[in-house]
């Protein structure tokens, strides 16, 4: 349903109607100067060949200085996305199952579906704040459970998970012999602290996920990396070389640029997301919707009870705003997901008429 409400968006659009686009997380922010300024002086200074597909060796090293990891537990990505499949290629190919905390990013399940992997859906609710209950996560894990995954903070609720539920879930999966996949892409522009799950282990036991287009507003370069044991990290850099080979030395060069301004770049977005946050708060509570307050960009989460979230996100769409229905993210009909990714005052008009439509 997602991606039937995006094509309808975009055949709207074709056809000429305005629609305010808050269904999909793509910051409406330019990249930033000085990033797009290194790829081009990268280009310039002859930086378009193949290189080592496990990456650059000093973005690699400047990633592993942020995190407090070695270089050698670093590989470099074609975005994020592609560093959670190859994750899950090598750990799942050969079948199993993996647990994953709903509300969630459903290429999680679309991709251990691909692998001939079960995904094991743990659901968690507004009313509890959206917490894990450690005592059925424990009771889902089977000797064919490989993988929890996390995605903190989450997409779609924008909320970060308590430090004690993620103390007792990184304790579960230890003492059960699980990996954790944690998909931290929201956690260096998040309102709050995110406690990472490096935090744990200085061996890379458990395994990150991370990317630049959030923090740096670069989704369509496609960068990303994952953290992980020097075995996994070896082997997702054999499967680049089958298949993607290399990230462009450019791009790679601009992602350096921007964790060199990672300070600057990320307080600069993190306050203009935490003040549209506020605006949309504000509004929506005032519709009469309930949602928990985002700890992190770009989502709002909300709630109406007895609302079908699919009828009335295609019904919005007629009115020219576009949002995400509940049921993309699992069971979650009376939910939909607004991206908080237009402009502010497109943003404003947007929830406007989604009170309207909403009575």
């Amino acid at each position: 349903m997602l991606y039937e409400i995006n094509e309808k968006a975009l055949k709207l659009e074709s056809e000429g109607r305005k629609i305010i686009r808050l269904n999909l997380g793509d910051p409406d922010m330019a990249t930033p100067p000085e990033i797009v300024e290194a790829a081009y002086a990268a280009m310039k200074a002859g930086k378009t060949k193949y290189s080592s597909s496990y990456g650059e060796k000093k973005l690699r090293e400047k990633i592993a200085e942020i995190h407090g990891v070695k270089a050698e537990n670093v590989v470099i990505t074609p975005g994020s996305k592609w560093g959670v499949f190859a994750t899950m290629f090598l750990m799942l190919k050969g079948g199993g199952n993996v647990i994953v905390p709903t509300p969630y990013w459903t290429a999680y399940e679309l991709i251990a579906k691909t692998l001939g992997a079960q995904t094991k859906l743990l659901r968690t609710e507004l009313e509890d704040d959206w917490k894990v209950d450690l005592d059925k996560l424990e009771g889902m894990i089977d000797k064919d459970t490989r993988m929890i995954i996390l995605n903190n903070p989450n997409n779609p609720t924008s909320k970060v998970m308590d430090e004690e539920t993620l103390d007792g879930i990184v304790e579960i999966a230890t003492k059960r012999g699980v990996t954790i996949l944690s998909d931290e892409v929201y956690g260096a522009i998040a309102f709050t602290k995110t406690k990472s799950i490096l935090e744990y282990d200085g061996d890379c036991k458990h395994i990150l996920s991370n990317g630049f287009s959030k923090t740096f507003t670069m989704t369509g370069w496609r960068i990303g990396y994952i953290i992980a044991n020097k075995l996994l990290v070896d082997n997702i850099t054999k499967l680049n070389q089958i298949t993607v080979n290399n990230v462009p030395v450019f791009i790679q060069e601009a992602a350096l640029k921007g964790l060199e301004l990672r300070e600057k770049i990320s307080s600069a977005i993190k306050l203009e997301y935490e003040e549209r946050a506020k605006m949309a708060s504000k509004t929506l509570a005032k519709a009469g919707l309930s949602f928990s307050q985002p700890d992190a960009p770009f989502y709002v989460f909300p709630k109406r009870p007895g609302l079908d979230s699919e009828k009335f996100t295609l019904d919005l769409l007629d009115k020219g705003v576009a949002v995400a229905p509940g049921t993309s993210f699992g069971d979650y009909r009376e939910h939909f997901r607004i991206s908080l990714t237009a402009p502010r005052e497109e943003i404003k008009v947007a929830l406007d008429k989604i009170s309207e439509a909403l009575g």
